[in-house]
């Protein structure tokens, strides 16, 4: 997959090189007939003058044979039908969609809302809440009778009453009974959007007017806003809390003595796994995933784990909801730099409620690029269909919906029947669209599929109506094509055809020479009075291991040794070792001082296939590719344009 990328990215070198120009152009060459045109040549020639690293690949005709073969081999691949794979069109189709993004959403208000985003992370907000559900689909008089039952409450608190009394009173939040209200910390993305906005739009120490989110009307009141802590990666030790006093005393007087053998110095990882009881951690030390400000289920436990610093990194024990902690610091992760963290926050916004400010965003412009308009007639029969068995998921289609086969509207080209608009309202019973009268419903319906179809007449429009879209996608198209051929015909046959690689070896063999090798014993250390013995060993015929027998121990390194054999010049071999046999006097390179030990000395010659096989089989593709081309040439009929050639040549060089 590697291989793969780096050859794409190599080819789409090409591809941006594709942006709009309106010169004019000339059929520079055609290969059966296909044009291929002077103004793509001149902007990939002078896109890749860069990245040329061969001086000859500069020369304008020999950058025209390579051109004329890297479309041969497109032309071939398509020959032989590789356009139709499936692994091929789905690794397109990926592509496509990942590219199309840059022309299908609303880049400013993206850009709008990453901004938003990263600006609220630099802050985090205490808030409490009292939430009346509704659901976001309910009717009208539902909705205005929360509306009605929040805006009451609101009233209440506005009179005095106490926020948090009220809320574990009146609140629809199951834990509003145990907390009231109170969400401790967060910060942008991890509430719905609707919600943090509400909070951060709301002063503190005041309550805001009701909010609503899918979940229904809240009422928030902001207690506190501090800077963002950023995260924090701890590991902990817990002893659970039982609920008898005996056992609490029990619990408290282990985790104090865990603390005591943690000052004897005793490993915290070997504690945590021994002694804590939080089972999802302490096999692994006690190590926790990172986290924020109002991540996890106690507020207490986030502060003390922000609290620790490089200078005092454990905690003393401290007791939670939970049980009995010590926790050690590992590290803290500071707020990214915008630019760090864009890519994220685009993700982000991509799987949250802001989202739809984006695709609103853009249909609102596709509804202005490609109005709709219905055919009155047509339109009033569906309606007249739609009964209300639809909000109980029993409606069915009419046996004669073929009868409504006529064009309802059109998108661009597109006709869109009312058949298709009929099968569409059957499709959407279950997605909770709750709206009435009936006739408000189809309405809905109708822009909802409207919409859907602006959006993919647009997406698949883009090739027509973005020049510089097209033609990255016919290179990348191209790409994976060529891609899949050189695997066919060349990668794949070099490193199987066994004889044939012997036979290339046979007449490419002088190529491939080794210089001068020796077989080698080299020694180092850092202690020089230890090389003089170790010398002075060697000289007495001493063995490897009579050397590392006196000198290693279990515990200490003091001489290296590592054996092999050596090419001249090889940069492991020690400066200045001679190529014989024989032991060398100590030599010093930095901290290091080196003895060489010659065993055996093989003189220059031939590697052998095996030896060489690596450079030879890169070799071989490469004499297979230029045979190929050869052969490509044979089998297309290539027909150059050498006047307009010419006026290339002239027109670069100015």
């Amino acid at each position: 997959m590697k291989l793969k990328q780096l050859f794409l990215g190599l080819i789409m070198c090409l591809a941006f090189t594709s942006n709009a120009q309106n010169k004019s152009k000339e059929v520079l060459f055609t290969i059966n007939d296909k044009p291929y045109y002077t103004d793509e040549f001149i902007r990939v020639y002078n896109k890749n003058l860069d990245l040329v690293k061969d001086e000859s690949q500069k020369d304008l005709n020999q950058y025209l044979e390579l051109y004329i073969g890297y479309k041969l081999k497109v032309n071939k691949a398509n020959k032989l039908g590789l356009q139709d794979g499936q692994q091929y069109l789905s690794e397109l189709k990926t592509y496509r969609t990942q590219l199309s993004k840059n022309y299908t959403t609303d880049s400013k208000v993206t850009k709008e809302l990453v901004d938003e985003g990263y600006k609220r992370l630099q802050k985090e907000v205490n808030a409490s809440h009292i939430l009346i559900l509704v659901d976001e689909n309910a009717s009208p008089a539902d909705t205005l009778a929360a509306y009605n039952k929040t805006k009451a409450i609101r009233e209440r608190i506005m009179k005095g009453e106490d926020f948090g009394t009220v809320a574990a009173e009146v609140s629809q939040d199951p834990s509003a009974k145990e907390n009231k209200g109170n969400l401790g910390y967060f910060t942008s993305f991890r509430m719905v959007y609707a919600f943090e906005n509400g909070a951060y739009n709301t002063p503190v120490g005041t309550i805001s007017n009701p909010v609503r989110t899918r979940f229904g009307y809240h009422l928030i009141k902001v207690n506190d806003i501090r800077a963002n802590r950023g995260e924090v990666a701890v590991a902990h030790i817990m002893i659970l809390k039982q609920k008898d006093n005996e056992e609490v005393t029990t619990a408290k007087t282990t985790i104090e003595d865990i603390y005591k053998k943690l000052q004897q110095g005793e490993k915290f990882e070997e504690l945590a796994k021994q002694f804590s009881e939080d089972k999802s951690s302490a096999s692994k030390g006690g190590v926790l995933n990172r986290f924020g400000s109002g991540q996890l289920s106690s507020e207490e436990f986030e502060n003390k784990a922000f609290s620790l610093t490089k200078e005092n990194p454990v905690s003393e024990p401290f007791e939670t909801q939970f049980g009995w902690h010590i926790v050690k610091l590992i590290e803290k992760f500071p707020i990214k730099s915008y630019e760090d963290s864009r890519i994220e926050l685009e993700n982000k916004i991509g799987k949250d409620d802001r989202s739809r400010l984006i695709t609103n965003s853009l249909t609102e412009k596709l509804r202005k690029k490609y109005p709709v308009k219905r055919d009155a007639k047509l339109y009033s029969s569906i309606v007249k269909l739609v009964t209300n068995d639809f909000y109980e998921a029993k409606w069915s289609l009419p046996a004669d919906a073929k009868k409504y086969s006529a064009t309802l509207f059109n998108v661009g080209t597109r006709n869109l029947t009312g058949t298709t608009f009929l099968d569409y309202i059957y499709s959407q019973q279950k997605s909770g669209i709750a709206i009435k009268p009936i006739e408000k419903l189809v309405e809905k319906l109708f822009e909802n599929f409207a919409d859907e179809h602006r959006n993919q007449y647009n997406n698949e429009n883009l090739e027509n109506e973005f020049p510089e879209f097209a033609s990255v996608m016919e290179e990348y198209r191209d790409g994976l094509l060529l891609f899949d051929l050189m695997d066919k015909e060349i990668w794949q046959r070099s490193k199987t055809d066994s004889v044939g690689l012997k036979a290339f070896y046979e007449t490419q063999k002088n190529k491939y020479q080794w210089k001068t090798r020796v077989t080698s014993e080299i020694y180092s250390s850092r202690d020089k009075e230890t090389m003089n013995k170790v010398l002075a060993m060697l000289k007495k015929g001493k063995t490897p291991k009579d050397v590392k027998d006196k000198f290693n121990t279990e515990e200490v390194l003091n001489v290296m040794l590592y054996e092999g054999t050596y090419e001249e010049g090889d940069s492991a071999l020690p400066q200045g070792t001679k190529m014989e046999l024989g032991l060398s006097e100590i030599t010093n390179k930095g901290e290091y001082y080196f003895i060489t030990k010659v065993n055996k000395v093989l003189p220059a010659g031939p590697k052998s296939l095996e030896e060489c096989k690596g450079k030879l089989v890169n070799d071989y593709q490469q004499y297979l590719e230029q045979n190929w081309v050869d052969e490509l040439k044979k089998e297309f009929t290539v027909k150059v344009n050498q006047d307009v050639f010419e006026t290339i040549k002239k027109q670069i060089k100015k």
